[in-house]
């Protein structure tokens, strides 16, 4: 796509995938990012505690952020995905470590990952001015 107006920005640590979308992509202030799962920089899934799985996931998201511009601060709209509904407790008590009142718009679905994930999460945030 060749648009003055969308851009894809990538940092050599931004985690990438062999799947075809992109890590994030900017229209004008907004930043829409793809979700981010416990993966390593080339993608592969890395396994975990549940705890595990969302710090590494939140600190992709952090990761593309920056790439675009922006920080966690900076983010409006979450989508989360938590493999199991027992994690849900632990997954809003870790939340509260990464944002903050006024939370960002949420919306988080349940027992939907496939077996080898157990959290993922999705962004639209602004640009830092």
């Amino acid at each position: 796509m060749n648009n003055p107006l969308v851009s894809y920005p990538k940092n050599p640590d931004t985690p990438t995938s062999h799947l075809p979308f992109s890590p994030a992509v900017v229209v004008g202030d907004l930043i829409f990012v793809s979700g981010q799962a416990s993966v390593d920089a080339a993608g592969k899934i890395v396994g975990d505690t549940f705890e595990g799985e969302f710090r590494r996931s939140v600190e992709n998201l952090r990761k593309v952020l920056e790439a675009a511009g922006s920080d966690l601060a900076h983010v409006v709209q979450t989508r989360n995905y938590v493999r199991d509904a027992a994690d849900v407790p632990r997954y809003n008590e870790l939340y509260r470590e990464y944002f903050s009142d006024p939370f960002p718009a949420r919306t988080t679905i349940t027992n939907c990952l496939p077996p080898a994930l157990r959290y993922e999460i999705e962004a639209v945030a602004v640009r830092r001015k």
